[in-house]
């Protein structure tokens, strides 16, 4: 379920039609590519020092950064609320060749936070995805829950910032958020929280767009599960 700018501002109930499965696959059904197939660079960047074992790429739109990790040695299990994204995504990845390192599965924030039941991973990443604010919590503490101990979570979102440059249009209030909201949503820093923190920041980066280079900033946080 990525962040799109084809959102408005709209209401509660319609910001979660937009992100439903329905709207996702009509989405992804009217264009041959949504995204650029090219990984995230903050993905890129914050996997850099770590070392290769199990991913979970939640989100996974049409495969890109799932088939990334995939190539760099990383067993991958990419989700997504859309059947129609996760068809691209089994043909990328086995015109990648990399088929065999990765598993693919339906997960549908809005409708239950946990994307794998009880599994964990060395790492998880959630790249852009923006849900209504009172969702919020539930849903990244679902989603935290899959890493191990030991493991990383990292989460890379676009920030509020875009909105007062002009950026980004704020597709409903507080969909956009910096890296205090997923610290308090996961109770980072709270007396015998499980979480230390490895990153927290907010970058910005150039990203072209129709009318030239645009610049925007972006919040990253990766986080590591304290081992017991």
């Amino acid at each position: 379920m990525p962040h799109d700018d084809h959102l408005h501002d709209l209401s509660l109930d319609d910001l979660r039609k937009a992100l439903s499965a329905e709207a996702w696959d009509e989405r992804y059904r009217t264009s041959q590519r949504v995204w650029s197939g090219k990984p995230n660079a903050r993905l890129v960047e914050q996997t850099a020092d770590l070392t290769p074992g199990t991913a979970l790429d939640v989100a996974c739109g049409e495969g890109g950064d799932a088939i990334w990790l995939a190539q760099q040695g990383w067993r991958v299990t990419a989700v997504d609320v859309s059947e129609v994204a996760l068809e691209k995504v089994a043909t990328h990845a086995e015109e990648a060749g990399v088929d065999d390192r990765m598993r693919i599965g339906l997960y549908d924030a809005l409708d239950d936070p946990r994307p794998v039941g009880r599994h964990t991973f060395d790492l998880v990443t959630v790249s852009f995805l923006h849900v209504p604010e009172p969702d919020f919590a539930d849903i990244y503490r679902g989603i935290a829950k899959a890493v191990a101990a030991g493991g990383r979570l990292l989460v890379t979102g676009h920030h509020p910032d875009d909105v007062e440059t002009g950026a980004r249009s704020s597709h409903g209030p507080g969909l956009l958020f910096g890296p205090d909201r997923v610290l308090d949503a996961l109770g980072v820093g709270e007396e015998d929280s499980p979480w230390a923190p490895e990153v927290v920041d907010t970058p910005s980066r150039v990203q072209d767009t129709p009318d030239g280079p645009l610049q925007v900033r972006d919040t990253v946080v990766r986080l590591r599960r304290k081992v017991a």
